[in-house]
């Protein structure tokens, strides 16, 4: 049975997207064969993964409003066993043209229901907002896998990210549950890190992977060069860390 992962911190710059990237690769890599989606009109998972977001064709944006089906949207193999949704800042008029739509929150959850027997994992990178793109992407969801940058304000806005997934819950999945949190920019040298660990062990009552992301250069690069970690630098720190992760989610999951 596959199942779907939704990536949300609406907190930017948690390392959400480099985790969709990396996660998917990974897990393609050990053989589960995977469809990212873009949720994020940045398109930077769309980029990182060296897809070109504003080439002619289908995106999440015409998928969602219905003027494509998954599977005219759907970009194979951009890496062996990896296909992509893409995405562009077209899809943030999206939410606009959703709104006033029948069953406007299950939208996404239809459209992957079609194809998901294809996939063992569909990875959904969510936009940093806690807006209609995102509940769309918690409505369509097995699990949530929430990202926490190991800084000073890392809970701030996390209390209202859960209270959202228990609402999502209560209202509108009721299957959703938290895969769970996964510390990025992680630096062992440093106090605060380790606080920002013991914070949300000691104060939220939810599911820890035990792989910590670190600070690390490599995996900061290349997106640039539009590979994932495993392909840029395979032995970096970074490489290292998203493989354990992909390691540990696969264990929980399958």
């Amino acid at each position: 049975m596959s199942k779907i992962i939704a990536i949300a911190n609406q907190k930017g710059g948690v390392g959400k997207t480099t985790t969709a990237i990396n996660l998917s690769a990974f897990l393609a890599e050990k053989g589960k064969k995977v469809l990212a989606v873009d949720l994020d009109p940045q398109g930077n998972l769309t980029s990182g993964l060296g897809v070109d977001k504003d080439a002619q064709g289908n995106t999440a944006y015409e998928m969602l409003i219905g003027e494509s089906t998954p599977e005219e949207t759907i970009t194979a193999n951009v890496f062996e066993k990896l296909d992509i949704i893409r995405s562009n800042v077209n899809l943030s008029g999206a939410e606009i043209e959703m709104m006033n739509a029948e069953k406007r929150e299950y939208i996404l959850k239809d459209k992957l229901d079609a194809v998901r027997d294809r996939y063992d994992v569909i990875l959904i990178d969510c936009p940093p907002a806690l807006n209609l793109l995102t509940i769309n992407a918690l409505t369509a969801a097995d699990l949530v896998l929430i990202p926490i940058q190991c800084e000073y304000y890392a809970l701030e806005g996390l209390g209202e990210l859960l209270k959202t997934i228990n609402l999502e819950k209560e209202r509108l999945n009721d299957k959703l549950d938290i895969a769970g949190v996964v510390f990025t920019m992680y630096d062992a040298r440093t106090n605060l890190s380790s606080q920002v660990v013991q914070n949300v062990k000691e104060n939220l009552d939810i599911p820890v992977f035990e792989t910590k992301i670190p600070r690390n250069v490599r995996l900061a690069e290349a997106p640039s060069y539009g590979i994932p970690i495993n392909m840029y630098d395979s032995r970096s720190t970074g490489a290292v860390s998203y493989e354990q992760l992909a390691d540990e989610l696969i264990k929980k999951i399958f």
